[in-house]
């Protein structure tokens, strides 16, 4: 298993229940998949340094997570299909940072 960092970039024009939902879809993948979900972060509505498909905001989602190298692939996939997710990356690190991260805290 390896440690991943992951944050997803959602639609600003999401309701709440919308968010919540599309954040329980992505961990039911990572179940799915064998995952294992250590820890979350909501960043909440924040400015993007550049526009995405016209939005100057979007919602931000942190997450810690473990899971083989080769799960990534298809859950980035099923991620692209997303019309409710702008962007989404995931950073392999050696070990989690502890949280809660600085921009946990910063003026949003």
């Amino acid at each position: 298993m390896n440690r991943f960092e992951v944050v997803l970039i959602h639609s600003p024009e999401l309701t709440n229940l919308t968010l919540v939902s599309e954040i329980d879809l992505f961990k039911d993948k990572l179940k799915n998949n064998s995952g294992i979900l250590i820890a979350e972060e909501n960043w909440g509505l924040r400015d993007l340094s550049y526009n995405i498909k016209k939005f100057k905001k979007a919602f931000y989602n942190f997450f810690q997570i473990e899971i083989s190298g080769t799960t990534i692939q298809n859950i980035s996939k099923e991620l692209s299909q997303s019309e409710n997710l702008l962007r989404f990356l995931f950073v392999k690190v050696k070990e989690h940072q502890e949280l809660p991260t600085k921009l946990n805290y910063e003026k949003k």
